[in-house]
C-alpha cells in the first residue's frame, strides 16, 4: 500500500469550516532577546560570544531584524552593540540592526556614533510613554511629549537613519495623545509606528482595534508608514495577540526567545516562529531553531520549562504504551513524517527535534522494544521482561542507566 499524503489523513479544522483563516502574507519579525529580553531581572546579559552565535542563528532561522541594545545605557552597551553591528558587516548577515533609544539627544547620539564607526545603518526605535497613567506618575504633558517626539525623530531623520516611533503603553494610551503623537512623528519622517501593549494588558479585540487606529491615523496622511507590533505577556496573550496583530495588519512583529523579558515577560519568538511556519506565514528553514533555544537558555541562564511547547524535553517524548504503539506503527510504515504527527499537531522534525520514546510504569512492550532497537539491543524476551518488570515497579520513566543496570543483569 503506498504512503497517503498528509491531507489524507489529517483533517484541519483551522482551515475548514465556516470561520476562513486569513490571507498568508510577508510579516517581518523583530528579535528583542539582547535588550528587551535581557531586562528581566533573572535573565543574565550574555558574554558578546554567546551574542555572536545567536545573532548568526537568528538570521539562519530567516528573523528579519534584531534589536542589538541601548548604547544610552552605557560603556559595555556602547561596546556590545558595535562588535554586533561589526558582525553584521562582516559576516554580510542577512538581518537588520536596531537599536532602543529614549527620545532624548544623549540615547541617540551613541547610536549615530556607532554607525559613522561601523558603516552600518542601525535603525533607532525612539521610545516614549504615551499613557495618562504615566503621564500623571511622571508629571508630563501631550505638548512635552509631542517636543521630544518631534526632536528625536528629527535628529535620527537628519543624521540619515531609518526611524521608528515607540510608543510605550499604547494599548492604554488616549487616541487623541497618540494621534497627535503619531501625526507629529510622521511629519518629521518616522519610517514607522511601534504601537506596544508594554504592560501586557491588550486582548486581541484590543490588538485589532489599536491597529485599525494606527492605520487610519497614517491613512490620513497619506504617507507609507510601517506598523510594528510589540507584546508582552502578562494575561498569557502574547502569541495569540502577536498573531492576531500579523491579522490585522502590522508589518512587523516583536519578540524574544524563550519569551524572556521583563516581568512575565515578551512574546515569545520562538513559538511565534513554529506557528506562523505551521500557518504557511513563514517559508524559511526552522531546523536551527531549536538550537538557538538552546543556547538562549544557555547563556541567559534561564531553564527552558519540560513542558514548553516545541522545545521543552517532554514535547516530543512519550513514555505511555498507546502513544509509543501509534508512533511506532506509524515510523513501520516507512514514513517519518506519519510518526512526528500521530500524536503530535507539531511536526518535530521542522524545528530541529525528533519523537523519544521513554519505558516506565504506563509504558508496553513495544516502548521496550522500540528502546532496545534503536540502542542496539536485541529484544529478547527474558529481556524485555526484565525490564517490564522493573519500569511496572517504578513511578516514573526509567533513565537510561537504570535500563543499562538491567540489561547487564540480564546478561550476566
Amino acid at each position: 500500500m503506498s504512503t497517503p499524503n498528509e491531507s489524507d489523513v489529517i483533517f484541519d479544522w483551522n482551515i475548514h469550516g465556516a470561520s476562513q483563516p486569513a490571507t498568508a502574507r510577508k510579516v517581518l519579525l523583530v528579535d528583542e532577546t539582547m535588550r528587551d529580553g535581557v531586562q528581566c531581572p533573572s535573565v543574565t546579559d550574555p558574554s558578546i560570544d554567546a551574542k555572536f552565535e545567536m545573532l548568526r542563528l537568528m538570521a539562519k532561522v530567516g528573523v528579519d531584524c534584531v534589536d542589538i541594545g541601548l548604547p544610552g545605557a552605557g560603556p559595555r552597551a556602547v561596546g556590545d552593540v558595535t562588535r554586533l553591528a561589526e558582525l553584521i558587516r562582516d559576516e554580510k548577515l542577512p538581518i537588520l540592526p536596531n537599536c532602543a533609544a529614549r527620545t532624548h539627544a544623549n540615547d541617540i547620539a551613541p547610536i549615530i556614533e556607532i554607525t559613522q564607526k561601523t558603516g552600518v545603518m542601525i535603525e533607532v526605535m525612539a521610545f516614549l510613554g504615551a499613557s495618562p497613567i504615566r503621564l500623571y506618575a511622571e508629571g508630563w504633558d501631550v505638548d512635552l511629549l509631542e517636543k521630544r517626539t518631534r526632536d528625536s525623530i528629527r535628529l535620527a531623520k537628519q543624521n540619515g537613519h531609518v526611524a521608528t516611533f515607540v510608543t510605550e503603553d499604547t494599548t492604554r494610551a488616549h487616541p487623541d495623545t497618540l494621534r497627535r503623537l503619531f501625526l507629529a512623528a510622521i511629519e518629521e519622517g518616522a519610517d514607522g509606528l511601534c504601537v506596544c501593549d508594554t504592560c501586557g494588558h491588550a486582548s486581541d479585540t484590543g490588538v485589532r482595534n489599536l491597529i485599525a487606529f494606527t492605520r487610519g491615523v497614517i491613512a490620513e496622511t497619506g504617507k507609507n508608514v510601517r506598523i510594528d507590533w510589540h507584546g508582552h505577556n502578562d494575561r498569557g496573550y502574547g502569541l495569540s495577540n502577536a498573531i492576531t496583530a500579523c491579522e490585522a495588519g502590522a508589518d512587523r512583529v516583536h519578540g524574544c526567545v524563550l519569551g524572556v523579558g521583563e516581568r512575565v515577560g515578551n512574546t515569545s519568538l520562538d513559538q511565534l516562529l513554529v506557528n506562523l511556519k505551521l500557518m504557511g506565514w513563514h517559508d524559511g528553514d526552522l531546523t536551527s531553531l531549536g538550537e538557538l533555544v538552546d543556547l538562549t537558555s544557555k547563556a541567559c541562564e534561564v531553564p527552558i520549562p519540560v513542558s514548553y511547547p516545541v522545545f521543552g524535553k517532554d514535547a516530543f517524548r512519550t513514555g505511555t504504551g498507546v502513544h509509543a504503539a501509534a508512533v511506532i506503527k506509524a515510523l513501520n510504515k516507512g514514513a517519518d513524517w506519519l510518526a512526528d504527527r500521530v500524536y503530535s499537531g507539531v511536526p518535530a522534525g521542522w524545528f530541529g527535534r525528533h519523537q523519544v520514546i521513554e519505558v516506565g510504569p504506563m509504558a508496553g512492550d513495544s516502548n521496550i522494544v522500540y528502546w532496545l532497537r534503536h540502542r542496539g539491543y536485541e529484544p529478547v524476551e527474558g529481556l524485555v521482561s526484565a525490564i517490564r518488570t522493573r519500569a511496572k515497579g517504578t513511578n516514573r520513566v526509567l533513565e537510561e542507566e537504570e535500563i543499562l543496570e538491567v540489561i547487564r543483569g540480564v546478561s550476566g
